[in-house]
């Protein structure tokens, strides 16, 4: 048992709960981070213009200085293990439709949490 605590290597995390954005807008980005080094997604992600970019870019800086804050060595061997985007919950609002009838508005949100090892 006290082995087992010895070999494991420490994750880091970082959570970004009630993100008022659609998970399927980040999970995009999700998957082309998944699996790289923190420095080499923090460069991917700074390149494109998406607001999902930006989310996911700010919870990775998140869990890189979550792990700066928590041991002496450097940031550069961080490697992304897990990144998951989960469904939050929805805020439904309705609107005036055609013909006297309603529309239900769903606001989506999501829970962005990235894993470093």
């Amino acid at each position: 048992m006290q082995q087992e605590k010895l070999n494991q290597v420490p994750r880091y995390r970082a959570q970004h709960k009630f993100a008022q954005i659609s998970a399927q807008k980040v999970r995009v980005f999700a998957d082309l981070i998944r699996g790289k080094y923190a420095d080499e997604a923090m460069t991917l992600l700074q390149c494109y213009p998406n607001r999902g970019a930006r989310m996911l870019e700010k919870v990775l800086k998140s869990a890189m200085h979550n792990a700066e804050d928590l041991r002496a060595a450097s940031i550069e061997d961080l490697r992304i293990v897990d990144v998951r985007v989960d469904g939050g919950p929805m805020a439904r609002r309705w609107k005036a439709g055609s013909r006297g009838m309603s529309t239900v508005i769903k606001r989506r949100s999501s829970h962005i949490s990235v894993v470093l090892e």
